[in-house]
This record gives C-alpha cells, structure tokens and sequence, in this order.
C-alpha cells in the first residue's frame, strides 16, 4: 500500500507511466478519461488524443502531458520517468489553458481544447461566413472554411492557414479563413466571450469540427456560438517543452 497520490493515466503505451507512477510512490490508475478524471489526484495524458479526451471531461485535476505535441509543455517520452517524479513529489507549476464550448442553434454542442472549424465537405468549394464579435461584425468573406483556434491550437492548422501563435494564458482566440477565395485577407484575434461564426451561403454542405472530430452540419444562417469552458490546468515540471513552435 502506498500513501501517494492516485494517478490517472489516460492514452495508448502507458506502460512506462504506470512504472514511473508506481517508482515515485503513487498509485496509478489506467483508464478512460471520463472515468479517471473525476477519481484521480493528478493525471497523465499519453499522446495528444488522450490530452484532448481529458480536456472534453472537465477535471479539476492537473494533467501532464506526455509526447502531446505541440501548443502546450508536453513533456518527451524519454524524459517520463523525471517528470512523473517531480509530479508525485508535487514540485511543478500550474499553467490554465483556455477550453471553448461550441454551440450550434440548439441542437449541437462540442468542446475543444485547440481548434474549431467550419469546412466545406466537399473540397475546393466555397462557402461564404461571417464572424461577429460581440455586438461587432468583424468580417464576411469567402472561403473554404474558417477555423477558430484557442491559444492551445493556434500553433497547428490555424498557423499553417496563416494565422498567429498566440501564449497559452491568452483569453482570446485567433479567427482564420482556410484557403480563402480573396488572397489578401486578415486573421483576427478575438476575445473568446461573444463569439459567433456563421455560413451566410454555401455551395455544398458544411460541417463543424472541434479538435478534428466531426460533430455534425452547420446549415446557412445558422449561428455557431463559441463560449469559454472551464480551462485545463497543466502541470509544468522541469522536462515541460515550450509551447512555440521552434524551427
């Protein structure tokens, strides 16, 4: 029997984790992350599925992320054993990353931790969206789509589409067309409260996706409603890498 912490462990060849959690003195806990988050002291994400399906089940916990990419300080597989330790001993700082609900009339709702988007289902076909902000629209253009990425994500898709890597505490998020049909046109930074996108016309059907998980149609006029969650806390030890993307 041990005295240490329970440890969830979430995500695919956790293995190395359990060994590590039982090493430090904890008691590690393998299983799905709906299940484990409500049950564990501190958690571990293996893998950046396993980050986001704890990020979808809201734990007051704090995560260590293990080889989770990039947009927050996941840790490297190699370093595991080190960081588990200092996560047990209870020697690292806390990082909140903001977690958005999206909404879709009244009939659709998904959570994401680093992006949405609306997107043709057909590719190469425009479609026409707006952004509003507030009490402000903020644009109308046409594309292929437009993704909406929180700082967690703004270093992924929305980055390669042209959009900026903004710090993980940011309370905002960054609005960017995909392969729009004008090439000089701007990306936005908008706080996360009061967000709406909609399709104003569309040549073929539209689909929302949040994280890369397809969640269902978006039908013209239809406004996708873009809320604050409650945030992720991640666990920031020694081995955590950088959130920028370095080249």
């Amino acid at each position: 029997m041990t005295d240490g912490p329970e440890v969830g462990v979430v995500g695919a060849d956790t293995d190395a984790v359990v060994a590590a959690v039982e090493a430090a003195g904890g008691t590690p806990a393998v299983g799905a992350a709906r299940r484990v988050a409500g049950e564990s002291d501190l958690l571990v994400a293996v893998g950046e599925p396993a980050l986001l399906s704890l990020a979808r089940a809201s734990p007051t916990a704090p995560v260590l992320p293990v080889g989770a990419g990039r947009g927050v300080r996941s840790v490297p597989p190699d370093a595991v054993d080190d960081a588990v330790a200092a996560l047990v001993a209870g020697e690292f700082d806390r990082t909140d990353h903001p977690v958005v609900d999206v909404h879709v009339a009244d009939r659709t709702r998904a959570r994401a931790l680093l992006d949405v988007m609306l997107v043709s289902a057909e590719p190469a076909q425009i479609s026409e969206y707006a952004v509003e902000s507030g009490e402000h629209r903020v644009a109308r253009f046409r594309a292929d789509g437009v993704a909406v990425a929180t700082p967690a994500g703004s270093s992924g898709y929305a980055s390669s589409a042209g959009g900026p890597v903004i710090a993980p505490e940011t309370d905002a998020v960054t609005v960017v067309p995909v392969a729009p049909f004008e090439t000089d046109i701007d990306h936005w930074v908008v706080p996360t409260e009061g967000l709406r996108v909609s399709v104003e016309r569309d040549e073929t059907a539209v689909h929302l996706l949040a994280d890369d998980r397809v969640v269902g149609p978006v039908e013209p006029d239809e406004r996708v409603r873009v809320t604050p969650a409650a945030s992720l806390t991640v666990a920031v030890v020694p081995a955590s890498q950088s959130p920028f993307p370095i080249t």
